[in-house]
């Protein structure tokens, strides 16, 4: 038999290696094993076994055994990972790396393990009570035993706060053999002592029973569609779906995975899952520890819970029965990973599904493009929940037109329109919430001076303004590619000490309503505040319970957050997203202030939301009126115009360098060498500076292709990309179904 391996260096291919004969059972179809490479042993995978080689079997070397020190991948993700490193372009090893966490393939952290104690032989154990029961020398030593009859496989620290605790009975014991132990694994509940008030599942609503009768006809005819695009209005219920069906899972003795677009959408969706389902559920995102992580990605995979929840890596949860993915706020453009495999989180669990038999719910309230295009052809079922939980009442939104503002009065900002303060200052009268959105962090987006005309640029990045101003932390950081500098106090051009910040972030419009609301109990939430986990549960929590009566934050509090308290959202600059060379600007801003107005009026009473704007505005309209089915019928048109996605498919391919003519001209070369795989259903761009043109001093070229039928020109940039070695200090980059251009 012969392994057909991966190692652990990108080559992007597989090494065959002969199955030592009489130990064929010992492997299996990714199991991570130990092979000699060269002069030196290598980790690797097996993704598959042959009976034949391309090469001389009298040259094959022998598998030297399993890698005892890291983890198997289950078969069934292998094979997920192959699909990926084909559809995507990435190289085999970073596909099957990408379904792995760091801290479980490295092998660096090791399983945590525990002696626990347990009596061996209960008939031996009953005979020695017997026969010394009357022995008063002996009470420690019974009283000690019916303890660990009691309370067994458990560690010896459990048992010393007993009041029958004896040390040295304890060890005569163990000496005579009455008590036994071994070690065990441990992996601690990191939701351990959060005790949820335990919840039962509702009734459904006549929208809520569809989608769930839906489900289960999808179940009883597996030869149709596996994928149930789940359109539903902010407040529609969409949540209790998911629980439902889910439970219906776990009946059927299955697993389930729910991801969830942000972190910060994480710990309150944790409680409302934890609520229902108890411990049963294991949390997989970015910010854990990599011991925290290990352990968790341990649990599921040995069967102790059924569910895992997180952002996107907690779709390669290591489930050997997945049922259900849920994927929730399918539209959200954090479900594409930046860097190299390119993977959109949406598509691969609608492949780990079919490649698993098992059932995916998209979740969302304006669906993505895609997704509605695959609905109505045919390949996803389609279930509408128009009306929110309880028949509440949308809410009121209004555009506040900023072009009609009185001019403000000298000294004070403008950043809120006298609409919106009226609107925040009646909240606060009645004690209740607002949101605030500005999709911006930092204190100001420029620096510049009126003497001389300097501007703050990075001197690594192209685009003008791209530092952030934080006035908190005195520095300016570049967006693109990270750069911190100290903000300076003088011009550092000619030294004038009037340099002036421009634009307004949420540090600013914090100050901002501190300065008009001074009495308000204001929070805020961007990625400048929310370093941990626990900085999210912190302003989150104080929200919920009321101690805040206005919350300011960017897209993180926009999407999936349940505040019944919150009546009021005010959208700072509701159109700065329509201004993105992307042909996907219009969609991501009705989006956004769909799901922001979504946060208002959850509770009883009405919710209103106002976008305050300084243009005229299609998309604001439509956002307004709440009319996701007009704003997808006029984005749509523009769309098959210019046949963009969802009409054809999309390929990005990134060329960078710091010779900005060595890029160009590999650039060239590389989309001349496509020209053969052209047809009159593909389009190909010739190479050209990026939007972005330069970031961390690397120049950026970029060339798309878009068509129909890309299947047989994909493998061709993806044998180009991976197996070409490009010039010196030039990389290649390859985006399919690419989420922006810039």
């Amino acid at each position: 038999m012969i392994a057909k391996v991966i190692t652990d260096l990108a080559l992007d291919r597989e090494f065959d290696y002969l199955v030592p004969p009489g130990h064929e059972s010992e492997y299996a179809v990714g199991g991570a094993v130990k092979v000699p490479f060269g002069r030196a042993s290598r980790s690797g995978y097996i993704l598959s076994f042959s009976e034949r080689s391309d090469f001389d079997p009298a040259k094959l070397r022998m598998l030297e055994g399993p890698a005892a020190d890291r983890a198997d991948i289950p078969p069934n993700l292998v094979a997920l990972g192959k699909w990926i490193a084909e559809y995507y372009c990435a190289s085999q090893e970073h596909a099957i790396r990408t379904l792995l966490p760091a801290a479980v393939r490295n092998g660096k952290v090791r399983e945590r393990k525990c002696r626990v104690y347990f009596v061996p032989d209960h008939a031996a154990a009953a005979k020695y009570l017997a026969d010394h029961a009357e022995d008063a020398r002996l009470d420690k030593r019974r009283n000690v035993l019916r303890l660990v009859l009691r309370r067994p496989d458990a560690v010896r620290s459990e048992y010393t706060a007993d009041a029958d605790y004896s040390a040295g009975a304890f060890d005569a014991l163990v000496r005579a053999g009455l008590i036994a132990s071994r070690e065990e694994s441990i992996a601690p509940d990191p939701l351990a002592g959060v005790e949820p008030v335990p919840d039962a599942p509702l009734s459904p609503t006549p929208d809520q029973k569809k989608a769930l009768d839906m489900l289960e006809e999808m179940e009883r005819t597996p030869d149709g569609p596996h994928v149930l695009l789940l359109y539903g209005n902010t407040n529609s219920g969409k949540t209790e779906v998911y629980l439902q069906a889910i439970a219906k899972t776990l009946a059927h003795g299955r697993s389930a995975i729910v991801l969830v677009p942000e972190i910060s959408l994480t710990p309150q969706t944790v409680r409302r899952f934890r609520a229902r389902f108890g411990g049963n559920l294991s949390v997989l995102h970015s910010r854990l520890t990599d011991r925290e992580r290990f352990d968790e990605w341990n649990r599921i995979n040995s069967g102790q819970v059924k569910i895992a929840i997180g952002a996107r890596s907690a779709l390669f949860a290591p489930f050997r029965d997945l049922g259900l993915i849920v994927v929730d706020e399918e539209h959200d453009g954090s479900y594409k990973q930046s860097e190299s495999p390119r993977y959109l989180a949406r598509d691969v669990a609608v492949m780990r599904g079919k490649l698993e038999h098992a059932r995916v719910i998209l979740g969302s309230a304006t669906p993505s493009a895609e997704s509605l295009y695959n609905a109505k052809q045919g390949k996803f079922r389609l279930c509408r929940m128009a009306s929110q939980v309880a028949d509440k009442p949308a809410p009121i939104i209004r555009i506040a037109d900023r072009r009609l503002d009185p001019p403000p009065e000298p000294g004070v900002s403008n950043l809120l329109s006298p609409m919106l303060i009226d609107a925040v200052r009646e909240r606060i009268e009645r004690a209740e919430q607002t949101i605030l959105f500005l999709n911006r962090r930092g204190y100001a987006r420029a620096l510049c001076c009126p003497q001389c005309g300097y501007e703050a640029r990075c001197p690594e990045c192209s685009v003008n303004y791209n530092y952030t101003y934080s006035r908190s932390r005195g520095v300016l950081s570049c967006h693109l590619c990270g750069n911190i500098v100290p903000a300076p106090v003088n011009c550092p051009q000619c030294g004038s000490p009037e340099i002036r910040y421009l634009g307004s972030g949420t540090e600013k419009l914090e100050s901002v309503v501190h300065a008009v609301f001074p009495d308000a109990r204001i929070g805020r939430m961007d990625s400048d505040m929310m370093r941990t986990p626990g900085d999210y549960e912190a302003v989150l929590d104080k929200f919920s319970r009321g101690k805040l009566d206005i919350l300011v934050g960017t897209q993180m509090i926009a999407k999936g957050l349940h505040f019944p308290g919150v009546t009021l959202v005010g959208v700072i600059n509701a159109d700065q997203g329509l201004s993105m060379p992307d042909f996907r600007a219009q969609e991501r801003t009705f989006q956004m202030l769909t799901q922001v107005a979504g946060r208002a009026g959850r509770g009883e009473r009405r919710g209103e939301v106002i976008f305050q704007t300084g243009r005229d505005s299609e998309v604001l309209q439509f956002a307004a009126n709440l009319d996701f089915d007009g704003f997808s019928k006029f984005d749509l048109e523009f769309r098959e115009m210019l046949d963009f996605p969802p009409f054809s498919r999309l390929i990005a391919v990134i060329f960078k360098g710091e010779d900005e003519k060595a890029v160009a001209a590999y650039a060239a070369a590389f989309a001349a060498e496509l020209q053969v795989y052209k047809h009159d259903q593909v389009r190909i761009t010739a190479p050209a500076p990026a939007p972005i043109e330069k970031i961390r001093n690397q120049y950026r070229y970029l060339m798309t292709i878009r068509g129909r039928k890309l299947k047989t020109i994909r493998e061709a940039v993806r044998i180009l990309a991976l197996h070409r070695t490009p010039p010196a200090g030039v990389s290649v980059a390859v985006d399919v179904d690419a989420q922006d251009l810039m």
